[in-house]
This record gives structure tokens, C-alpha cells and sequence, in this order.
């Protein structure tokens, strides 16, 4: 069962970075961390630059992290919400976010489950908001 949403996305890396971001915020969501893979490889494990540019962002949405702690208090445990931006072999960039559907099913019960789905929709709209690959 895949676990992410995923696009292959048009424009250089850094950029696609800064709509994501922008996607996001228009979504209601803030990047609470970015986590630069490839700089804290090249520093921690001294690969310099030996690993494609690969971004974390946490995500989060204030009103539905509260709706969902409110009905769940240990779902804490899996927020934020990644989206991760990513170079691809052939070079292209990637942006993928976690299904909010998939992470919430190892909360026993069907009470999260407009959350889940409303994050789903968020996370498909901020996909959609980002220009495909095929575009250019």
C-alpha cells in the first residue's frame, strides 16, 4: 500500500522548495522544521554532497493538530505531517506527503478519519498547486 502522495514536479530544486512552502501556507499549514538530509549527512556522516538534495518538511496545521489531539492525545507521536521535496535520478524534483490515511491507521477506530481526510485533501490540493513535470 503506497504511503505517500506523490508528483513529479517542473522547476529547480531550491524553487520547488519555496512552492512547496508557499502550497502549504495557502493550505493552512506551517513548515514547523526543515530538515536538510543531504547538509546533515554531509556533516554527521562526512559524505560531502554525496547524497541527492533531499528536504523534510514537518508540517503542520494548528486547527486540525488540535481537533485530532482532542480526539486522540498520543497522536502527537506522528505529527507534524512530512512533505518531503527530493532530486530524482534522472534529475527531475519530487514532492511527496505523507497519506494522512495511511499514518492514522495505526490509531484504532474511525475517529480521526475526517481529519485524515481533510488533511488528504490539503496535501492533493497543494500537489495540484505545483507545476507537473510534464508542463514544461
Amino acid at each position: 500500500m503506497p504511503y505517500t502522495i506523490d508528483k513529479a514536479v517542473a522547476g529547480e530544486f531550491d524553487d520547488v522548495v519555496d512552492q512547496t512552502t508557499a502550497a502549504l501556507e495557502d493550505e493552512g499549514f506551517g513548515v514547523l522544521c526543515d530538515i536538510d538530509v543531504r547538509a546533515t549527512f554531509a556533516e554527521k556522516l562526512d559524505l560531502d554532497d554525496q547524497f541527492r538534495r533531499y528536504r523534510i518538511l514537518g508540517a503542520c496545521n494548528p486547527s486540525l493538530a488540535h481537533e485530532g489531539l482532542e480526539t486522540e492525545l498520543r497522536l502527537g507521536a506522528l505529527l507534524p505531517c512530512n512533505v518531503i521535496v527530493y532530486e530524482e535520478d534522472d534529475g527531475t524534483v519530487g514532492v511527496s506527503a505523507v497519506d494522512p490515511h495511511v499514518l492514522l491507521g495505526a490509531v484504532e477506530g474511525a475517529a480521526l478519519d475526517a481529519v485524515a481526510d481533510e488533511v488528504r485533501a490539503r496535501f492533493e490540493r497543494v500537489l495540484d498547486a505545483l507545476p507537473a513535470a510534464d508542463d514544461e
